[in-house]
């Protein structure tokens, strides 16, 4: 046997960009802009080095990427909600946008103090990224001022109450409550309480829009509301629940920052032998797959999670490849999906139907 002749036979060289682009028939660059920058290259040329480039198995060199380019092809998701039911369809969103690309993925998830997410944006500026996807929970000057300084494009998403540092998509919180708490009173609930898990800046947004239309209707009360700074759970809210009651027995129903909160407070009631809508309504929050499905289902407001990631990636990707700039901030919109959870005035029908 040859010496090395094992080793070369199961050790192949690596697949380098010029390989895929003799092997496409098109040039080095083609490939890097249709990996990079898909937009810039036709649907079929595109196609076709896709073909080309999983036949080879080719894998970006990012180290020479880095030296030979003004990042590193890395994009820094900063995220406290890594552990949320409510971030996979955001998470999916980004993925489905990058994968085509050349660009990866590095997902943190800070603490719970402004420091913690300010220690960690420093270690992405430090990495020279592409781009930074940015879910903040405070809004803190020195964090606003720390992304103005950032040395690539940064997107803000999931809010758009405020005007972002750079680039953000996302939804108006404050509107969404509004929204949420005014359908409860159209269906009959006056004495309605907000369940809270955390006072992040969207959760501080939704109580803004809960307490001004309830102050406009002069039903506010400050003992209707009730928060623990803490992940969202169903455990929760089913502690919230049982908490609103004892406080205010009188309370007819919930908004809550949450569906799994939702579901909590759904089976207190179910529990404390509540009917629901008739003694008690329950609104949501992001319309999980489960809130359809519930019994009753659970009224909800509908988050377009899922674009609000595959957008935020799309803006960077256009901005760092030098195309046409993406515009300052995007709002996608919500939706409130009205349940059986809230159908209060169609419950009271003799003939009415909790469809």
């Amino acid at each position: 046997m040859i010496p090395g002749t094992r080793r070369r036979r199961h050790r192949q060289e690596k697949v380098t960009l010029s390989d895929v682009a003799l092997a496409a028939g098109v040039s080095a660059i083609t490939v890097s802009r249709a990996l990079r920058d898909p937009e810039k290259v036709s649907p079929a040329l595109r196609e076709t080095i896709l073909r080309v480039v999983e036949q080879m198995g080719y894998v970006p060199d990012m180290a020479a990427r880095a030296l030979a380019s003004k990042d590193s092809g890395l994009i820094g998701v900063l995220t406290p909600g890594l552990t949320s039911y409510a971030f996979i369809a955001v998470m999916r969103g980004i993925e489905d946008r990058v994968r085509a690309t050349d660009l990866r993925i590095q997902y943190a998830n800070p603490g719970n103090d402004g420091e913690d997410d300010a220690r960690k944006l420093r270690f992405f500026f430090s990495q020279n990224p592409a781009g930074i996807i940015y879910v903040g929970r405070h809004h803190d000057p020195a964090l606003d001022d720390l992304l103005k300084r950032a040395p690539c494009p940064v997107v803000e998403i999931m809010d758009v109450s405020r005007t972002p540092a750079e680039m953000a998509v996302g939804i108006d919180h404050r509107m969404a409550a509004e929204a949420a708490t005014r359908h409860l009173l159209n269906e009959g609930y006056r004495r309605i309480g907000l369940l809270g898990g955390g006072w992040d800046s969207r959760s501080l947004r939704r109580l803004e829009g809960y307490k001004a239309v309830m102050e406009a209707e002069g039903l506010f009360d400050q003992a209707l509301v009730l928060s623990i700074d803490s992940y969202t759970s169903v455990g929760l809210g089913a502690h919230l629940l049982d908490r609103l009651l004892s406080a205010c027995p009188e309370a007819d129903a919930a908004f809550c920052h949450s569906d799994d909160l939702a579901l909590g407070a759904l089976f207190e009631c179910q529990r404390k032998g509540l009917r629901i809508p008739q003694d008690f309504g329950i609104c949501g929050f992001n319309d999980f797959d489960y809130a359809g499905v519930a019994y009753p289902s659970l009224t909800s407001v509908r988050l377009p999670r899922y674009e609000i990631g595959y957008r935020a990636a799309d803006m960077l990707i256009r901005a760092t490849g030098g195309g046409r700039q993406p515009p300052t901030l995007v709002d996608l919109g919500f939706q409130l999906i009205p349940r059986q959870s809230t159908a209060r005035i169609a419950a009271q029908q003799p003939s009415g139907s909790l469809a």
